[in-house]
């Protein structure tokens, strides 16, 4: 079952819907959203950033169960936090600021790991990779910039470069609206929207601008093609323009080069875009609350879903097992395999001492993937502690059985590279050693 989750930034709440029939699953209370505030962690909660007042000194990030519409986590970062993101496990939930600082949160334990001062403005939009390896912010300085996970951690790194950014794009005049990142790591493609107007592409591998489309209104929200040949930008003329890629361009073209076409209803402006490669959909959200799913190989609207108020500012697409229907027709049942949630994000960094045992590990050995906070726990241990858990049964424990397993494989991963550093030590003393004596032998002789 593939959910359709949205939200808006007037306190509605969230909106939730099985995309493919049109029914409503479940309505999310107390919800009031920036844009790119919402996020699926891990497809095992909802968590949502709060701007309720614009004048407040601290924001909130608030925690849903799928199973439960009242808001069961509350946090308190140290400042109003606008974009939020988290990677594809679930492990990080990642924070961007009014100041322009990036905030990087360890879901289980709720830690703050790491803050860095990214932007000069607010942080508009953040997005990992589809390898997680890479994290990209956009900001209202018009800046796009791009973070690789293993130098954020590196503190010999910061101390050495001139910056902490892999590549900081500054083609945009005004404020960045969106960013979609395409399939590749290292080598994909990136594209914004900005509010001057323009959507750009650019190269992460080569790290410049492949292409500049100039748009006849504001773009608000983009959405990407899964095979790239096509991109689509929500205009705040309420059009949904189709722009190139790979895909031929016409010579000539009535909104302009590199541009294809356009959905249009005469409805209020796109807030937000999503693409449902099962079916080939694209859903769009409007200011007025309406949500429209269109049939991208015929352009015709399929279903339409209604918020309760609008702006939609948030479309998520999360893929979920449906509940037996035993269980769906049961509170008590719903209760029962209802999930723990983690606990509330901490507002500041852990002191030196609190941090003793524990540290940031990066797999030196092949490509980056991602950063992995763990404690040091040996294999037996873990061993007995899974062993209990799957014991147990409960889905209390499923957060926790999960880290553990997952802490054991990076265990067993970091003990064969330390053997091998070892070896390759062991051998470049024993080298250095024979070549001593080999050369104290020469000059004995020579003398």
């Amino acid at each position: 079952m593939v959910l359709l989750v949205a939200s808006s930034s007037i306190d509605s709440g969230i909106g939730c819907w099985d995309l493919h029939t049109g029914a409503e699953q479940l309505r999310y209370k107390s919800c009031a959203s920036p844009p790119h505030g919402l996020v699926c962690v891990g497809e095992k909660f909802l968590a949502c950033s709060q701007l309720r007042d614009a004048a407040a000194t601290a924001g909130s990030v608030l925690y849903w169960s799928w199973c439960k519409p009242q808001v069961e986590v509350k946090s308190f970062p140290a400042e109003p936090i606008m974009a939020l993101a988290s990677n594809n496990e679930g492990t990080y939930i990642v924070g961007g600021g009014f100041s322009g600082d990036i905030y990087l949160w360890e879901v289980l334990s709720g830690r703050l790991l790491k803050k860095w001062h990214a932007h000069y403005r607010a942080v508009t939009c953040l997005v990992f990779s589809e390898d997680d390896s890479l994290l990209i912010s956009g900001s209202e300085d018009g800046c796009i910039r791009v973070w690789s996970l293993i130098t954020v951690f590196d503190d010999g790194w910061q101390r050495e470069a001139k910056h902490l950014y892999e590549h900081s794009f500054t083609g945009h005049n005004l404020p960045v609206t969106d960013i979609v990142v395409g399939y590749g790591g290292f080598n994909a493609i990136i594209i914004s929207s900005s509010v001057d107007r323009t959507c750009k592409v650019w190269s992460l591998s080569k790290g410049k601008l492949l292409r500049n489309i100039i748009f006849p209104s504001i773009i608000d929200a983009i959405a990407l093609d899964p095979g790239e040949h096509v991109f689509y930008g929500g205009g705040r003329d309420g059009k949904i323009y189709t722009a190139a890629l790979n895909a031929k361009c016409p010579s000539s073209s009535d909104y302009g080069l590199h541009i294809l076409g356009s959905l249009s209803n005469q409805s209020k402006s796109v807030t937000s875009l999503a693409y449902c490669s099962s079916g080939n959909l694209l859903i769009s959200g409007y200011e007025d609350g309406a949500i429209r799913v269109w049939d991208t190989r015929t352009n015709n609207v399929i279903r339409v879903f209604r918020h309760s108020k609008g702006p939609v500012n948030n479309i998520l697409l999360v893929q979920q097992q449906p509940l037996p229907k035993s269980q769906s027709t049961s509170q008590g049942s719903l209760r029962k395999h209802r999930p723990i949630l983690p606990p509330a994000l901490a507002k500041f960094e852990n002191s030196k001492d609190e941090d003793e045992y524990t540290g940031v590990i990066i797999d030196p050995s092949g490509p980056p993937k991602e950063s992995m906070e763990f404690s040091f726990l040996s294999s037996h241990v873990m061993d007995n502690q899974i062993t209990e858990l799957q014991q147990q049964g409960s889905a209390a424990t499923e957060m926790e059985l999960e880290r553990l397993k997952h802490d054991y494989g990076k265990s067993k991963q970091m003990l064969q590279h330390w053997r091998k550093m070892y070896d390759n030590l062991h051998q470049f003393c024993v080298n250095e050693l024979l070549d001593g004596n080999q050369t104290k032998n020469i000059e004995g002789n020579s003398t």
